[in-house]
């Protein structure tokens, strides 16, 4: 008589670091990001001033977030808005450019092919979608880009497709590194020295696991070797300099952004100091902020200085790279799940080759092949893949 059979348990699930709940989230952000880069896109034109666009996308993200999970949870209304505030940042001006009423480059608009980086983020309940693209001013298929702002656009943009393609499961940072140096290279372009891409996850998107662009030796040294794993999120930054060497500075234009460090605490001794700290963690929470969104500028500046000091609260440096050159970028956040990568931002809005004419092109043989992958496997891929393996081990 035959024995009994029963069926083997299965292995129990893994559980997840994201739920699908919380990718959905991500995505309508993403959505909200993409809706507002289209606005913003359109009113980039000769003579806009770019202070009104900051407060315009600011504006513009803030009603698109309103708009969505309004429904109380436990009676606790959801936490959404601004993930990083809009920043417009012209021809050799890095990021972070998004002045206040007060300031001397206030008055700053656009002019006719300049290369401007529009830089916007939004979140719902913590979960935020990061984007920035490039764009030129009055430039048309009739009169596309050309010269080295062709060139540092399209390096930008390839470089963000490889780093795309690179930012996977078992795969390394440092690989995304020399990867996204070594496409730059191709149109004699540098990435921004030191610039940062970083692991999120709910109400953070400054992790520690970390993607550093073009480092210095200490840079190098000091940055941890990391492998992107299952369920984590990245926002990742590429920018890239027409110059020589993509170094950067400071330079006159004042700081505007900032960001809470939640992992720094110490008890703020003046009065005012308190009160703008206390508004600070009430309007942006974990978050980026622009001064123009506190109350009184005066006194918020005046507020953010000791807080700055003892590292309450980091600024976001506008800097610069030399006089004649020209930076461009692009950012995108992108979630590792068990399917494969998934992009939770949308592909640019203006970017497509009839409108950037250079005159070199990608060379190199591996890099070429990688921008032919999809992003995703597909399963007939896979299986193909996994067969090939097990038909190895039989040899």
């Amino acid at each position: 008589m035959a024995e009994a059979t029963t069926d083997a348990p299965k292995p129990a699930e893994k559980p997840r670091l994201i739920s699908e709940a919380d990718v959905t989230k991500y995505k309508t952000a993403g959505d909200i990001v993409h809706d507002v880069m289209k606005k913003l896109i359109e009113l980039c034109v000769e003579g806009a001033k770019i202070i009104d666009l900051c407060i315009e996308g600011d504006k513009f993200i803030e009603e698109g977030t309103g708009g969505v999970y309004n429904k109380a949870v436990k009676g606790v209304k959801m936490g959404k808005g601004l993930a990083f505030p809009t920043s417009i940042s012209v021809n050799n001006t890095v990021s972070h450019f998004s002045p206040l009423a007060s300031d001397p480059l206030s008055s700053q608009a656009l002019a006719k092919g300049d290369v401007v980086k529009v830089h916007i983020g939004a979140h719902i309940d913590g979960f935020a979608a990061i984007s920035a693209e490039t764009i030129v001013v009055g430039a048309s298929e009739q009169e596309p880009v050309t010269g080295r702002k062709a060139d540092v656009i399209k390096a930008a943009w390839n470089a963000a497709e490889i780093a795309m393609r690179l930012v996977k499961v078992g795969n390394k940072n440092f690989t995304v590194t020399d990867a996204v140096a070594k496409t730059a290279a191709a149109w004699d372009c540098k990435p921004v020295e030191g610039m940062l891409s970083c692991q999120q996850s709910q109400n953070v998107i400054d992790g520690k696991k970390r993607i550093i662009l073009n480092p210095n030796e200490a840079q190098r040294r000091d940055i941890e070797s990391i492998t992107f794993a299952e369920d984590e999120v990245y926002g990742i930054d590429i920018l890239i300099s027409s110059g020589e060497d993509g170094k950067a500075r400071i330079e006159d234009s004042r700081t505007t952004i900032y960001q809470k460090d939640s992992s720094v605490t110490y008890q703020l001794k003046m009065k005012n100091s308190r009160a703008v700290f206390s508004e600070v963690q009430k309007k942006a929470g974990a978050f980026p902020f622009n001064v123009r969104a506190l109350e009184d500028e005066k006194r918020a500046r005046l507020g953010l200085q000791e807080a700055v000091q003892h590292g309450l609260i980091k600024p976001y440096e506008v800097v610069y790279t030399p006089a004649n050159t020209f930076v461009a970028a692009f950012h995108f956040t992108i979630a590792l799940v068990p399917a494969g990568p998934l992009l939770l931002t949308h592909p640019p809005v203006w970017y497509k080759p009839e409108l950037v004419k250079a005159e070199k092109e990608l060379e190199d043989d591996e890099l070429k092949s990688l921008l032919t992958k999809s992003l995703r496997e597909s399963r007939k891929n896979k299986k193909k893949a996994k067969e090939a393996e097990g038909n190895a081990d039989d040899v």
